[in-house]
């Protein structure tokens, strides 16, 4: 278990110190944040969208 803790700090120590792995934390940032705002634009067309169908709905059943 110490052999994986101590391989773990290394790996952490050593992306800590180069830059490329600060640019993967800066895209996974940039990727969260994007899928955040997928999921909330998603949340609004589908209640736009179910407003749509329910006035369609109601509008169907009003000419039969």
């Amino acid at each position: 278990m110490n052999s994986i803790s101590s391989r773990l700090y290394a790996l952490l120590k050593r992306l800590a110190s180069h830059e490329s792995g600060q640019d993967l934390v800066e895209y996974a940032l940039v990727v969260a944040l994007i899928a955040f705002a997928a999921t909330a634009g998603m949340r609004k067309v589908a209640s736009g969208v179910n407003t749509a169908y329910s006035n369609i709905s109601s509008q169907l059943i009003s000419a039969m």
